[in-house]
């Protein structure tokens, strides 16, 4: 009797087990911080959405034992070997109400936490502190509204290391030379658009992830409990470095983070005092060669050689070795319907002066003339 009763139980009991085996290699994983689950974030949002996913999983997996204990049950207990008889019936209303009201009651389980969330998510009001985020192909700009701070963010991983020829770094292409700073504790809301194509700021701890898209402002926002730095990526195929476009939130007590911003508003303030100066040509040389590497390089390459038709050669080319006017134009103005890009907004008149001067005098070209700052700006001012 006995034994004839474990059979019959056995069939319900392999899928319990397999399904157990399953989710505890789950937790166990979770334990071990595996990339297998979700990131359980260190926000409050961020714990609310890992809560949420695991009561989903586990209904799921309680769902399953169900559903495969049963049907597993009935092909061994009631197979044909056995003498069993299918029952002969058209309807039943109370199962019909049964297999109608349950299912209705397990999901309202799921929507009355994930409404709460979703609100919680979309709530951006009251925020302590407002940054607009703006991708490019392939960096970020943030700025500090009504602070008058604002910066590029660009990868900082050596091209030794993502070409092969240097060990990989314990952040490798997921380290940037200018992070997002933020106050730990404070409502920090995020305006999110793009300048070029569509881009996502995308950080997994911080339970964000929002759609940058060019003539449109989408908001999120962030409140980071503890100070850390958290790391994530562009999260939207954006071209050809799309996979060389990190993300780096650095959280710092509100005394730190206030510490930092003056000095970023005295650094801002210092940066146009040599609007108006001269400069040699070797002074731009040296500033152009450093403007070109972190902003020209990805595209036009180191040596200015480039990877025609989509990123044309700067050595010997028309536009660095025409007139200045006209390269001036290209840069600050971009090109429509190509992938050269406007950087009138995202360098200063130093910069811009400096490149240009870089650009028409390296590899060759040896123009012998060069731009000076308040050149850009009447430039500008004329356009």
């Amino acid at each position: 009797m006995r034994a004839a009763t474990r059979r019959r139980l056995l069939p319900l009991a392999l899928p319990g087990a397999t399904l157990s085996a399953f989710s505890g290699g789950l937790l166990a994983a979770e334990a071990g911080h595996s990339s297998v689950n979700m990131t359980r974030g260190v926000t409050e949002v961020s714990h609310r959405i890992y809560d949420l996913h695991m009561y989903t999983l586990w209904v799921c997996v309680a769902i399953g034992v169900v559903v495969f204990g049963v049907m597993f049950y009935s092909i061994f207990a009631h197979r044909k070997s056995r003498g069993a008889v299918a029952a002969h019936f058209h309807e039943s209303t109370t199962l019909e109400i049964a297999w109608t009201v349950v299912p209705f009651l397990i999901l309202a389980t799921f929507a009355a936490p994930a409404t709460r969330t979703l609100l919680q998510i979309y709530d951006a009001d009251e925020s302590d502190l407002d940054v607009m985020i703006t991708g490019y192909q392939w960096k970020w700009k943030y700025e500090y509204l009504d602070k008058g701070v604002s910066f590029f963010s660009a990868l900082s991983t050596s091209p030794d290391e993502y070409n092969n020829q240097a060990p990989k770094g314990e952040h490798y292409l997921l380290e940037v030379d200018e992070p997002l700073v933020i106050p730990a504790g404070k409502k920090v809301r995020f305006l999110v658009t793009a300048a070029d194509v569509i881009h996502s700021w995308w950080v997994p701890q911080l339970a964000v992830k929002k759609d940058a898209i060019p003539g449109f402002v989408n908001e999120t926002w962030t409140r980071v409990p503890e100070p850390g730095i958290y790391r994530g990526q562009c999260a939207e195929l954006c071209g050809k470095d799309h996979g060389f476009m990190p993300i780096v939130v650095n959280v710092l007590p509100e005394a730190e983070f206030n510490d930092w911003l003056g000095k970023r508003k005295e650094e801002a303030d210092a940066e146009k005092a040599p609007m108006a100066q001269t400069f040699t040509m070797g002074d731009l040389m040296a500033r152009g060669a450093s403007v070109y590497a972190k902003a020209c390089a990805s595209c036009h390459l180191p040596n200015g050689e480039g990877v025609p038709p989509a990123f044309p050669a700067l050595k010997g080319s028309k536009i660095a070795t025409g007139p200045v006017e006209g390269h001036l134009d290209i840069v600050v103005n971009g090109k429509q319907a190509t992938a050269m890009a406007s950087f009138g907004a995202q360098l200063n008149e130093v910069d811009l002066a400096a490149v240009i001067t870089y650009e028409r005098n390296a590899w060759g070209n040896n123009m012998g003339d060069m731009l000076q700052p308040i050149d850009v700006a009447k430039f500008k001012k004329a356009k």
